[in-house]
């Protein structure tokens, strides 16, 4: 298939489910206004009534950071109290529809005994987690330290993609991992960066791609601070010029395409320890491979299938959280 009869087809796949997911997102409008105690406090309530099981993932930080942005049909104002609420509502509905609380649970479960009481009690639940771990395995996506300014770093090795990915599986593996590294950002920080090693990736998949943008703009808006792919290879070049013109503006402001001759300035500028975060694969001394090699170099972490060193990762990330803060002080 030419470039052009697969620029085509994928299009046909997505401009009617993206545009759906994009609907209803503001254009991108700069600037903040106050947000007093007492209204923080009627969002938060709403939360807890609405979401109670759920109600502490968004922290007053990040509900402070929806509710004082200027309102789209009038930026000269603040969002309506009740339109933030809304807004809030449906990242938590959202959440709950895609089964987002229970996420980590399904990953201790296919790390653990998978015993036939298992199997037969909860079959779903652990076809559910033995996909996500397997999307896990191929040690593609991982948290691993921080930018100056205490963003918490998910790095991408596209070449360890799979080419035809079970996209559910996929889908629920980076809601996993979003959220782990949200429950390690530092006080008062709501986004993250996200670095993609770009230079091997699989073709692209229109359902996958549709799948993993439906979820940053419906599951995780406004928590992407900037994303850097590198080296562009051209086939990321053809899926980025692709998606851009449908995306919302304040997305697609956030998508930073790279060359390998600028990547060492602009990483050394961005991570913790500068020259000395850069990892291996971008001409740097740190190596991820020791953390997160190839699969088919991972043990089994527990009795079950998971290789990926899930939960030595949120550990580690925890550790750099506190060294950050620390020299912070």
């Amino acid at each position: 298939m030419s470039q052009e009869e697969a620029e085509k087809q994928i299009k046909a796949n997505l401009e009617d489910d993206f545009q759906d997911a994009v609907a209803d997102e503001d254009a991108a409008v700069d600037g903040e206004f106050k947000v007093t105690p007492e209204e923080l406090a009627t969002l938060r309530a709403h939360l807890a009534t609405e979401f109670p099981e759920d109600c502490n993932y968004l922290s007053d930080a990040y509900i402070l950071s929806v509710a004082s942005k200027p309102y789209s049909k009038d930026p000269t104002v603040r969002r309506p109290l009740e339109y933030s609420q809304e807004k809030l509502s449906q990242v938590m509905q959202w959440r709950q529809e895609h089964g987002a609380p229970g996420m980590e649970d399904l990953i201790k479960l296919a790390n653990g005994s998978p015993s036939a009481v298992e199997a037969v009690e909860n079959p779903k639940d652990y076809t559910k987690a033995k996909g996500i771990v397997n999307s896990l395995n191929t040690n593609s996506m991982y948290w691993h330290g921080f930018t100056k300014d205490g963003r918490p770093i998910l790095w991408i090795r596209t070449n360890r993609k799979p080419w035809y990915p079970d996209v559910e599986a996929e889908a629920n593996a980076l809601i996993a991992m979003a959220d782990a590294g949200i429950r390690a950002m530092p006080p008062g920080v709501t986004d993250f960066v996200c670095v993609s090693e770009s230079s091997y990736p699989p073709p692209p998949n229109p359902s996958f791609m549709i799948t993993i943008l439906q979820a940053l703009v419906k599951g995780y808006p406004d928590r992407l601070h900037i994303l850097y792919s590198a080296p562009v290879s051209s086939i990321i070049q053809f899926v980025v010029n692709l998606l851009l013109p449908l995306m919302p503006g304040r997305l697609a402001s956030k998508i930073m395409m790279i060359g390998q001759d600028d990547v060492k300035e602009k990483l050394n500028a961005m991570l913790l320890h500068g020259e000395d975060d850069l990892p291996t694969f971008f001409g740097g001394p740190a190596d991820h491979d020791k953390y997160y090699p190839d699969e088919s170099k991972c043990p089994n972490r527990g009795e079950g299938t998971l290789k990926f060193d899930y939960f030595n990762m949120v550990k580690r990330l925890e550790a750099a959280k506190k060294e950050y803060l620390a020299n912070k002080k």
